[in-house]
């Protein structure tokens, strides 16, 4: 069996498709920037409940408290965030969408996200190799 056919590499490597293809469209939007009419574009996120349903058979995960020092299930708190993300969006004079600031936040994000998906790759097939006894 290779390790690219385990469940977590798969998942490691869907996204990291996901996160090129996503580079990618930012890249336009922002080569774009300057091009009248032109509305920026992004991919959708994965939605992480369907996949969960898919795999588990239900959509929700439960904390297990076993110790009484343990931090409470969320569900079980109240929401400290109660006002919701507002998004602006500007559009100039020559109905160009693109804000450059915003795509570049994205762009930097993407990186980040995949900068720790490598990372994360990397340190499980090292760990599988250690387990299998290969030190190289």
């Amino acid at each position: 069996m290779s390790i690219s056919n385990l469940p977590l590499m798969k998942a490691i490597s869907a996204k990291v498709d996901y996160l090129d293809k996503r580079q990618g469209v930012l890249s336009q939007n922002i080569a774009n920037a300057d091009t009248p009419g032109y509305q920026s574009k992004d991919l959708s996120d994965v939605d992480f409940a369907s996949v969960m349903k898919k795999l588990t058979g239900t959509k929700r995960v439960t904390l297990e408290t076993t110790n009484p020092m343990h931090m409470p299930n969320p569900d079980m708190t109240k929401n400290t965030k109660e006002s919701k993300d507002r998004w602006t969006y500007e559009v100039a004079p020559d109905k160009n969408g693109v804000i450059i600031e915003e795509q570049m936040v994205k762009a930097t994000k993407t990186q980040m996200d995949y900068n720790l998906l490598t990372n994360l790759s990397s340190k499980y097939g090292s760990m599988m190799r250690t387990a299998l006894g290969r030190n190289g």
